[in-house]
């Protein structure tokens, strides 16, 4: 009995001692002092404790120091030990851990999962939707040559900007502080500039900046003007020698203005949309200078941080900052932007599908104001986070920063210089060959167009020598590829491109000669359907619809083709619907489809409108036994949904 009750005893006095180890480490956890949550956290795995608060903290607790790879063992210990507790957040770092690992195969497996749990996530759906993304940035990567440089230290060196001034500036915690944060045990960082040598790629010993700018805390990521006296940066919340911290007691970071004079920083201003309870940070200045964009967690962000633009006003005043959008901004982390002189706008980001933890990308605005955002591929990109992309168009040579593999210290910065253009549309080529559908010999010289669904010729080119042609489409879009030979039909074919960048379809034809249906060569009687001498099918509608269907363009362009071809021609387009309905509402019904015929020829044709005209026959032209009351199948009832052409006066 004594045996037992020491044991008993024993046991709950290591069970108050761990509670008040988990207590402290929760503690921590929440002020973001990860490095120091986690030693606790380990030291309580270890003596067999498990649960599901344990391992979703001590993944975390890597995850978010940025030491992916060494988060993946805890997120499978989370998710195979707790699989029905897991909130989907945790899949989706869980994916982007194993993709730090190159796991790329287990990580698409875990979005899928994803995927099914969340349902309308943008990061999951643009993962659904570019299931080929490595594909993608294989054909991107490539075009940039990396340089190491000789600034990096053995602490952490980011956020490179271009100060205007033939140097870039940069945030290192390589100072003599002895104060380390919490969150990666590392020294605070300090703002050093470098010059940049006459290579545009390497750079000279790093100075520190004179002045105000640094503190005992934090500053990083700047921005200037173009004349080098005014910068943007980065600080811990610090205004007026006074730190201050959320109502969580967190000491969050906001956004400074600081400016140039004799050789020093000074007018240290804090800017006016901070606040003590979110972080704003990574300035990045618009060419002109007249909007500042910066990364976010203030209301309104999606997810982890978003990226925001604000107006820059006369009179040292501001506008609202407003935020980037859906197209830019994720449910995760967009962070650093960066502005180059014609507007794009890059930042860094791991909502966006990459090759894991923060990637590069690039956003091209579109007219209507929207974006299309695409991964600038390797080598800037890499398994583990790249990020405080900055490049000089006028001579293709920039910076960034990574906690890859083989550097220096925790990150550091890399030089490049751009050898190709970017892909930043979605293109595709079409391609084949061209042959004589009984001999299959090649047809060389036939007349090609490529025509789109409204009936404009896109490009028109003659087949080679071989009979091969090429077009280049746009992606995910129908398009009518016309063979034509004189004296006989053209051959059409519809053929709809992929959203798959870079992509050669492969489209033959077997061209088929069918002479042309001609009014002078070959008698056509008044009242003849030239249905049948054209070769075209039946122009066919959708049930209780006047719609042109994509498979009867092609018909109808040959249509437009003859009438051309034959300026005496004269029609009569004859609309017919199936019985379902009121005999009244299919009259009306087939007025509407007559007048969409009709007026698709006169639009898309250019024929004169006295060419052409129409008759609406509802339900009285029955072709087959498919009356009001008789049992049919959709495929009969749709035999009589159909326009005529009938040859006039």
């Amino acid at each position: 009995m004594f045996v037992i009750a020491m044991l008993l005893f024993s046991h709950s006095g290591f069970g108050q001692d761990r509670d008040k180890q988990l207590a402290k480490a929760d503690q921590s956890f929440e002020a973001l002092a990860y490095i120091n949550a986690r030693d606790i956290y380990l030291d309580v795995a270890k003596q067999g404790f498990s649960s599901y608060d344990l391992y979703r903290k001590l993944a975390d607790s890597y995850y978010f120091t940025g030491e992916l790879e060494e988060s993946v063992a805890w997120y499978e210990k989370l998710i195979s030990t707790f699989s029905e507790e897991v909130k989907p957040e945790y899949l989706f770092r869980y994916a982007q851990s194993l993709k730090s690992a190159e796991r790329y195969g287990d990580a698409d497996a875990i979005m899928e999962r994803f995927d099914a749990v969340t349902g309308n996530d943008k990061r999951a759906k643009s993962f659904i939707d570019k299931r080929d993304y490595l594909d993608f940035i294989e054909k991107q990567s490539g075009k940039y040559d990396l340089y190491t440089l000789n600034i990096n230290s053995e602490y952490s060196d980011y956020a490179p900007s271009f100060n205007h001034k033939g140097e870039i500036v940069f945030a290192s915690s390589r100072s003599k502080n002895s104060k380390v944060h919490e969150w990666n045990k590392m020294p605070f960082l300090d703002l050093f500039s470098s010059a940049i040598k006459e290579d545009n790629v390497s750079t000279e010993e790093p100075k520190k900046l004179k002045g105000k700018i640094n503190t005992k805390f934090h500053e990083s990521s700047t921005s200037f003007t173009k004349d080098g006296n005014t910068a943007y940066f980065t600080r811990n919340n610090f205004t007026n020698n006074k730190l201050g911290k959320s109502r969580k007691g967190v000491v969050l970071l906001k956004l400074y203005k600081a400016t140039f004079d004799n050789n020093r920083w000074s007018d240290v201003i804090e800017l006016p949309f901070n606040s003590d309870n979110y972080s704003i940070s990574h300035p990045a200045l618009s060419p002109d200078g007249k909007q500042l964009y910066f990364a976010s967690d203030m209301k309104g962000t999606r997810g982890k941080s978003d990226l925001f633009v604000v107006d820059i006003l006369p009179g040292g005043k501001y506008g609202k900052p407003r935020n980037l959008g859906d197209d830019i901004n994720t449910e995760a982390r967009e962070t650093f932007p960066y502005i180059s002189d014609t507007g794009r706008l890059y930042f860094a980001s791991d909502g966006h599908v990459g090759l894991g933890g923060l990637d590069v990308f690039v956003a091209i605005a579109k007219e209507d104001g929207s974006y299309e955002v695409f991964n600038v591929g390797k080598p800037i990109n890499s398994p583990k986070d790249d990020f405080s992309f900055v490049l000089n168009e006028e001579n293709k040579t920039g910076y960034f920063a990574s906690n890859r593999k083989g550097g220096k210290g925790n990150d550091d910065i890399y030089s490049f210089r751009q050898t190709e253009e970017l892909i930043t549309s979605c293109k595709e080529y079409l391609e084949g060959v061209i042959t004589d559908s009984e001999t299959n010999e090649p047809l060389a010289n036939v007349d090609v167009s490529l025509i789109d669904m409204d009936g404009n010729i896109v490009n028109n080119i003659k087949s080679d020598y071989d009979g091969s042609y090429i077009f280049e489409v746009d992606c995910d879009k129908q398009y009518i590829i016309r063979a034509s030979i004189e004296g006989f039909n053209p051959n059409d074919i519809i053929f709809r491109s992929k959203a798959s960048y870079e992509t050669t379809n492969k489209v033959p034809i077997a061209f088929k000669r069918e002479e042309l249906l001609s009014t002078t060569s070959e008698p056509v009687n008044i009242g003849d359907d030239i249905v049948a001498p054209l070769q075209l099918r039946t122009i066919f509608f959708d049930l209780d619809t006047d719609e042109i269907r994509p498979d009867a363009i092609a018909d109808l362009q040959k249509v437009i083709a003859v009438m051309k071809q034959n300026p005496n021609l004269k029609i009569e387009v004859r609309s017919h619907t199936d019985s379902r309905s009121s005999y009244w509402y299919n009259k009306r019904l087939s007025v509407k489809r007559m007048r969409a015929t009709v007026r698709y020829i006169i639009r898309n044709g250019g024929i004169n409108w006295r060419r052409i005209r129409g008759k609406a026959y509802g339900e009285r032209r029955l072709i087959n036994k498919c009356a009001n009351g008789v049992p049919c199948t959709e495929k009969e009832h749709q035999e009589n949904r159909r326009s005529e052409f009938i040859v006039r006066e």
